[in-house]
């Protein structure tokens, strides 16, 4: 049989009614789970796990598995678009791949144009969504047979050239960007080193132990910042934030959006398939790359349309990529995908080469309803937009005490720690202070992700060359990284040189 026999079968496993049940109640929770604060898709799926599996207990075996599936994997990509309503409406990332959105989706609200943002966000995760998803079907086997040659100095190579190209997002200073890079840095190395197990930058505070929780850090400096932004400068807020009028799209809104839709959903689900990289990596790179194209690079960060369809689209494509390696090499492509394989060992089936012929009814049944779940939230959420684009008219009065009670409960509800709530707080004036003087909280946040997997991967390559770095620049792929991340730091200093000289000389 062929990739469309099967793909046609899948499609019979997935159009039955609880099928279509099971998907629907796993997008309306992902999204739910997406909006909230703090909770992310791995949290949503982890807790939702030991329900489904009783749900489902009275189905047969097979169909129990594909169900519980449908369902985990709804909550999963579900959640990735919701993510994306609080960033916009509220300044709130719903979970980290949404931060990025913040730059230009909240700045939309602001201009009264959040039904619009919110629209565009739902079509381009739709298409995105799609795009991943034929990629998943026609291109599987070849891809993972290209992200599986990517060894610890590849990785290496590549999350540093996602810093330095993170300077793009520096406002006015990229000075003070990589800066901001260097402290997220710092605060990932907090806690027991896993190698050596030296405590580090924990000050004997049993709570640091384990490091600081990212969810913490994202919430604090984002939704309790804005909190702070709202007390402090309630007079000169008041007022900027216009009446919603329109929810549709213009046609210059779908011309301008058209492009970073494709080239998120192209671009996103390459990053998704590499094990490692994820959606927050994509929605940066996507953003960067949309400032770059862009012949107005100034607007981006005051409401430009690209800043939300991009990031947007990419991070729903790397939600479908991240499944390549899962179902065809059984490595989990995110923290996500990690507890999707824990889904599908508790129901006794490995994920990996043999998934397709033993339980082909579980994978492609899994990819069909993935196509269906992403037609069920474009359906579902659209109609919502103006409920949601409402949210931002709400009196500051009953949506401060709302963005404080959802980052409490969030943050709260990860490790039930008091000593997080206090961090939690203090992050929401620092961010402030720093948003107040220009130094941009989004490579902080990329830093915090991305630098223990920098380090991880960094000691892999030192072991494998007996602690020689010229691995870095002797594996083909890696060198590659190193010469364009060379390049993205001299380019810009080249350019600048050259406008003194032409300034110079015009003098």
């Amino acid at each position: 049989m062929g990739t469309l026999d099967f793909l046609f079968q899948g499609f019979a496993t997935a159009l039955q009614w609880h099928n279509l049940l099971f998907a629907f109640f796993g997008v309306l929770i992902g999204t739910a789970v997406g909006v909230l604060p703090g909770i992310g898709p791995m949290s949503g799926i982890a807790l939702l796990m030991p329900m489904v599996a009783s749900v489902t207990g009275g189905l047969p075996p097979e169909q129990a598995v594909t169900s519980s599936i449908i369902l985990l994997a709804g909550v999963y990509y579900g959640a990735m678009y919701g993510g994306s309503t609080t960033s916009i409406l509220l300044n709130t990332p719903g979970e980290s791949s949404s931060v990025v959105t913040t730059l230009d989706g909240h700045q939309m609200a602001k201009n009264g144009r959040a039904g619009v943002a919110l629209a565009i966000s739902a079509i381009g995760s739709f298409a995105a969504g799609i795009v991943s998803l034929i990629g998943l079907v026609l291109l599987a086997k070849p891809l993972a047979s290209i992200a599986i040659k990517f060894g610890p100095a590849e990785y290496t190579t590549l999350m540093l050239l996602g810093l330095l190209a993170v300077s793009g997002l520096g406002g006015k200073s990229i000075t003070k960007a990589l800066m901001m890079t260097v402290v997220g840095l710092l605060i990932a190395t907090i806690g027991i080193d896993s190698v050596s197990g030296i405590m580090r930058f924990t000050y004997e505070i049993p709570t640091l132990y384990e490091g600081i929780e990212f969810l913490t850090i994202a919430v604090g400096l984002f939704a309790v910042g804005e909190v702070f932004k709202s007390i402090l400068e309630r007079e000169k807020n008041e007022g900027k934030i216009a009446k919603i009028n329109s929810i549709i799209p213009t046609k210059k809104d779908l011309k301008d959006s058209s492009l970073p839709i494709a080239r998120g959903s192209i671009f996103g689900f390459f990053i998704g398939v590499l094990p490692g990289a994820g959606a927050t990596l994509a929605s940066f790179f996507s953003y960067i790359m949309e400032k770059k194209l862009s012949k107005n690079p100034k607007k981006f960060g005051t409401g430009a349309i690209e800043g939300v369809a991009g990031p947007e689209s990419a991070n729903n494509a790397a939600a479908g990529g991240a499944m390549v390696p899962l179902l065809t090499l059984g490595i989990p492509g995110s923290g996500s995908t990690a507890i999707l394989m824990s889904a599908f060992i508790m129901f006794n089936i490995t994920p990996g080469p043999l998934l397709f012929e033993n339980h082909p009814q579980v994978a492609w049944g899994l990819i069909a309803s993935m196509f269906m779940g992403n037609l069920i939230l474009l359906v579902l959420n659209l109609p919502l937009v103006k409920v949601f684009a409402k949210v931002i008219e709400t009196p500051p009065k009953y949506l401060i005490p709302s963005i404080i009670a959802f980052s409490f409960f969030g943050v709260y509800a990860v490790q039930l720690s008091i000593f997080d709530l206090v961090l939690l707080v203090a992050l929401g004036i620092a961010g402030y202070f720093l948003t107040k003087n220009d130094y941009p909280i989004a490579p902080l946040v990329l830093g915090v992700v991305l630098g223990p997997m920098i380090e991880n991967n960094f000691r892999r390559s030192l072991t494998i060359s007996n602690g020689d770095l010229m691995i870095f620049v002797e594996r083909p792929l890696s060198l590659v990284f190193v010469i364009i991340g060379i390049l993205w730091i001299l380019t810009p200093m080249l350019l600048k040189l050259r406008g003194k000289k032409v300034l110079i000389n015009e003098e």
